[in-house]
């Protein structure tokens, strides 16, 4: 099993930057794939990145690709996600997941959530 924690979030101005963490326990954490999503109020949660069990192969949704960057430290079992050129439109609670799966984007197909870090982006 596996427990996640966010943290790193906060209010920024539009074109600001933010890295958020999230951190891991369970000796089997460097076995998961690791992805980061996003839920704006009335909307349904939505893919952010993910990077996958080693950290060699990263994916990222349409919307944040060249502004968000994904990475993970499995010796301090914490995966990462800087957040630069922010927008008001990337104002949510970001939520880290962990999952065997590789259809990294599907909500579904995640096993374990952490409990969410505001993110509000002014403009």
């Amino acid at each position: 099993q596996v427990q996640l924690v966010e943290s790193g979030g906060g209010l920024v101005q539009a074109g600001g930057s933010l890295r958020l963490s999230c951190a891991a326990s369970g000796r089997t954490f460097s076995s998961y794939a690791i992805g980061w999503f996003r839920q704006a109020p009335g909307k349904e949660r939505e893919f952010v990145a993910a990077i996958s069990w080693s950290g060699l192969r990263t994916y990222y949704a349409d919307s944040v690709k060249g502004r968000f960057t994904i990475s993970r430290d499995n010796a301090k079992n914490t995966v990462y996600l800087q957040m630069n050129s922010l927008k008001p439109d990337d104002t949510a609670v970001y939520y880290c997941a962990a999952t065997f799966s590789t259809l990294y984007a599907q909500v579904g197909q995640y096993n374990y959530w952490g409990q969410g870090t505001q993110v509000t982006v002014s403009s």
